[in-house]
Formats: C-alpha cells, structure tokens, sequence
C-alpha cells in the first residue's frame, strides 16, 4: 500500500503498535507490516517523521536504549497518547461503519428517541 493512501492514519497506527509494547523505530515498521499481512510495508521515511511528529505533540516519548550493544532509540506512550489512541480508535471505528454503510448502500440507523 502506498505511504499516501494511509495519509492521516498513519500516527493512530503507530499509536496502537508502540501501546502494545514500546519499540525502536524499526521494529515498529516490521511490527505495523505484520500485523497488517504487509499491507503496510512503509518506508522508513515516512514512519520516522510521524514519530517525530507525535514525540512532539507529547503523545509519545522516547529515550536512547542500547540492550544488545546497538543504540537505538525506544518509543513509548504517554498518558496523552493513550487518550488520544483512544478517541482516534473511537472516530475511526465511527468513521468505518459510516463507510461500509455508503459502500453497500444501507441505510444508517435512525435516531431513537
């Protein structure tokens, strides 16, 4: 999958896998092509700026980690990035249904009073 068709999911991903288990870099770009069955094979490229982006929005942190001799550094999430991986998993499950209602032409729900 092209990195321009995952454009304004891209960090709510990251959020996700570095909330399963904090990662470096790296790791986190195998881990969001496993789990996704290599849908999302992204270059490095595109994953490090949004990692930059979301450490300075506060919703990550990081620190320099070096276990097996190699430094790298490791992402972890805030106590702002699980609330924000929250609301964003919520709009985008709102954000799903809402479309695979269009695509099979259904009808959404009416509102009951």
């Amino acid at each position: 999958m092209r990195g321009d068709q995952i454009k304004g999911h891209l960090e709510v991903l990251l959020l996700a896998v570095v909330a399963h288990q904090p990662a470096h870099g790296y790791a986190l770009i195998e881990e969001l092509r496993r789990r996704s069955g290599d849908t999302f094979d992204l270059p490095e490229g595109t994953v490090y700026p949004a990692l930059y982006r979301l450490e300075r929005a506060g919703l990550l942190s990081s620190k320099w980690e070096s276990p097996d001799g190699r430094r790298r550094r490791v992402y972890r999430l805030t106590k702002r990035g699980e609330a924000a991986l929250q609301e964003q998993t919520r709009d985008w499950q709102t954000f799903a249904r809402a479309m695979n209602r269009v695509l099979k032409g259904e009808p959404w729900p009416a509102p009951t009073m």
